[in-house]
């Protein structure tokens, strides 16, 4: 594997997010010096808590310096720079970048104009393949396994970025069902639907939750995004859609796990957190050790 930046979860291999999980597992407790004298520029346009803080702490964890930029507000794109602008600049300042960005399509846009390591933090409704990753690792820890696994998804299935990742991921494993929960307006595109059915991977679509969970390895819930509505009337309409609750959660399997990219607004009942099968905060420490698999192999393939 040869890698060195990373804009959509399409392009990897099941032998690539094998090799990331096993090397996510690897770092889960370790303190290194792979990016010793390594400068990361850390280039988030768009609100993030999860994403920017463990990547920046990835960063630590494998011994590099950081280089960061928290809101688009505070940089020349407020004054109208192109964004091949910015990049050409940035990448002169550090060795490694990271970019979060509002627009979908400027991941691909911006590994246009520079060769260092890159990786894609997220980029508007379309792509999030670093979470894609750590999703893959949390079901790996989770259930013992991703073949043979059914999987629900919840809620905005529509301008999901975290759901369209993964589900290219999913695609590359023997998974036993992927089950659709949604109101009509925010159903997963027919582009999905697809690529599931090219694979031979049996999938459904229901606006009802509680009859699925019984069948459900993992229940991906996901927040009804209003920052993806042009129309804040529609959003007021369809957000609280689906609340699970612990009585739900119990309809499942005990092995059942709970997930969620976070952050959550009132699609998950706080009641659930002390549940064994809430995976959701488990998660998101996943992020921190997947990214620095993909930070310190990205970067270790940039130099031979």
């Amino acid at each position: 594997m040869n890698r060195t930046q990373l804009t959509t979860s399409a392009d990897l291999t099941r032998e690539e997010v094998d090799f990331f999980i096993k090397e996510a597992e690897n770092l889960r407790t370790q303190r290194t010096k792979d990016l010793d004298g390594v400068i990361v520029a850390s280039l988030f346009f768009e609100p993030s808590t999860r994403t920017r803080l463990s990547f920046e702490s990835a960063v630590h964890r494998l011994g590099g310096r950081l280089i960061t930029v928290a809101n688009a507000s505070s940089t020349s794109m407020k004054k109208g720079e192109a964004l091949n602008d910015t990049i050409r600049v940035i990448e002169k300042y550090a060795d490694i970048l990271v970019m979060r960005h509002p627009k979908e399509g400027s991941a691909a846009e911006a590994i246009q104009h520079t060769d260092k390591p890159f990786l894609n933090g997220g980029d508007g409704a379309n792509q999030h393949p670093t979470q894609a990753l750590l999703d893959m690792y949390t079901i790996q820890r989770e259930c013992g396994g991703i073949d043979g696994k059914a999987i629900g998804f919840v809620g905005d299935l529509k301008f999901g970025r975290t759901v369209h990742s993964l589900l290219y991921l999913l695609a590359l494993y023997k998974v036993k069902k992927v089950i659709f929960i949604s109101p009509t307006q925010l159903k997963i595109p027919n582009y999905y639907l697809d690529m599931l059915k090219e694979k031979g991977i049996e999938y459904m679509e229901d606006s009802e939750l509680n009859k699925h969970v019984p069948e459900m390895d993992i229940l991906y819930m996901t927040r009804i995004q209003q920052e993806r509505f042009e129309n804040l009337e529609e959003y007021y309409f369809l957000k609280g859609s689906y609340i699970l609750t612990s009585d739900v959660v119990r309809m499942g399997k005990p092995t059942m796990r709970v997930m969620h990219p976070l952050p959550r607004v009132d699609e998950i009942t706080m009641e659930v957190d002390g549940m064994d099968q809430a995976a959701y905060f488990r998660q998101s420490e996943n992020g921190i050790y997947m990214r620095m698999a993909l930070l310190k192999t990205l970067w270790k393939n940039y130099n031979q």
